[in-house]
């Protein structure tokens, strides 16, 4: 009892000591904050100002421009971009999928390939580095990529044409590699030791410690392949029913646009297709999903890329 009092007693008596700022240091934080917000507000406005567009008119972007607020509110856009129900969400699948497998299948593969180079014991790892290197570096050209995907590995008409090529990059692989320099070499040693073999020291002492580069690398991945469409438009004909997201809107957009080329000379009246409007929505429909990720790996992001930086 004699022993909680004056532990109580110390306790009530105890205060922290706090750190005292001078005046310098507070304009300075001010300073520092103020530069923060506005950059911040800076960085928002374009973004603002591309979801108030989209429920804007087309007369009203003509007449008045781009506003922080909608003018004539309309939904127009978005009904024409919605019309075939059926053909946005199967967009939205096909891009969902092609994201989370290729993101995985891609983390795994990078991963283990990033070990591999970095393990002292690997007697090719600087051929195959400086084959990887060369490879960014130089590259064949379309027609033999084209003539590759279509001809020798008929992969034309297929999700795996999309998927196969953003599998993997050069830069992704230096990057982990540079992420798996942080991980002392010692723990493969001990796992050695224990009678582990080397695709079980991988899963169970590395892959843990490679959290942040995992979000890191694997946000990369999923951008790519939200919005890639370049490989769709090469490989993917009329054949394939749900093309993905990025895609179908660049279609749309197309059709739209060559609907009022077609009209613009002639005495045929239509009702004013939307042009920048419709732009707008789909940038919000493409990029909506994708910013509500970030969020939720953003920690992992700043610390891998830190970690990235430093690791020579």
């Amino acid at each position: 009892m004699e022993d909680n009092k004056k532990t109580k007693i110390v306790s009530e008596h105890y205060h922290p000591t706090k750190v005292k700022m001078d005046m310098s240091d507070r304009i300075i934080r001010g300073v520092t904050y103020v530069v923060v917000t506005l950059f911040s507000i800076c960085c928002i406005i374009p973004f603002w100002m591309i979801i108030a567009s989209s429920f804007s008119t087309e007369e009203a972007i003509r007449r008045t421009g781009f506003t922080l607020w909608p003018t004539d509110v309309s939904f127009y856009s978005y009904e024409l971009l919605f019309r075939s129900p059926d053909q946005m969400i199967g967009a939205y699948a096909v891009t969902l999928g092609l994201a989370i497998v290729g993101t995985l299948i891609g983390l795994f593969t990078i991963a283990m390939t990033g070990y591999a180079l970095q393990r002292k014991d690997f007697p090719y790892r600087n051929g195959i580095m400086f084959y990887i290197y060369f490879t960014s570096l130089f590259s064949a050209g379309l027609v033999p990529f084209y003539l590759l995907i279509k001809q020798t590995l008929n992969l034309a008409d297929t999700y795996w044409a999309i998927l196969l090529p953003l599998l993997m990059s050069p830069w992704l692989i230096v990057l982990m590699k540079n992420f798996v320099k942080a991980i002392p070499h010692e723990i493969t040693e001990s796992g050695k030791i224990d009678g582990a073999g080397d695709f079980r020291i991988f899963y169970a002492l590395i892959l843990p410690s490679l959290k942040p580069a995992l979000a890191t690398i694997g946000l990369f991945l999923a951008l790519g392949y939200w919005n890639e469409w370049y490989y769709s438009s090469l490989f993917l004909s009329s054949k394939v029913k749900y093309r993905p997201l990025q895609y179908h809107l660049y279609n749309v957009i197309n059709k739209v646009a060559s609907l009022k080329n077609s009209v613009a000379g002639s005495n045929v009246v239509i009702t004013d297709l939307p042009g920048e409007t419709l732009k707008m929505a789909t940038a919000c429909v493409a990029t909506g999903p994708i910013i509500l990720l970030y969020p939720f790996v953003q920690k992992y992001f700043v610390a891998g890329l830190t970690v990235g930086s430093v690791k020579g």
